[in-house]
């Protein structure tokens, strides 16, 4: 498996969910409720995203290890 590959891919969604953060936030238009609920399926995508990487490398260390044995 492709970690770094993997890794890349994963950043950059995160940075594009980044700049869709900081367009919300820049936007005056939006009060404050708004903006929190324009803010938290973006946090919560990139939380699951960041989950996604670190089961992708477990799996990936436990496979190299079986191998090795």
């Amino acid at each position: 498996m492709d970690i770094a590959f993997i890794e890349g891919k994963l950043a950059e969604i995160i940075k594009v969910l980044e700049q869709e953060v900081m367009e919300v936030l820049m936007d005056e238009s939006l009060d404050k409720k708004q903006t929190n609920l324009h803010m938290k399926p973006l946090t919560s995508t990139k939380k699951i995203l960041d989950n996604a990487l670190d089961s992708i490398k477990m799996v990936d260390t436990l496979g190299k290890e079986e191998l090795a044995k």
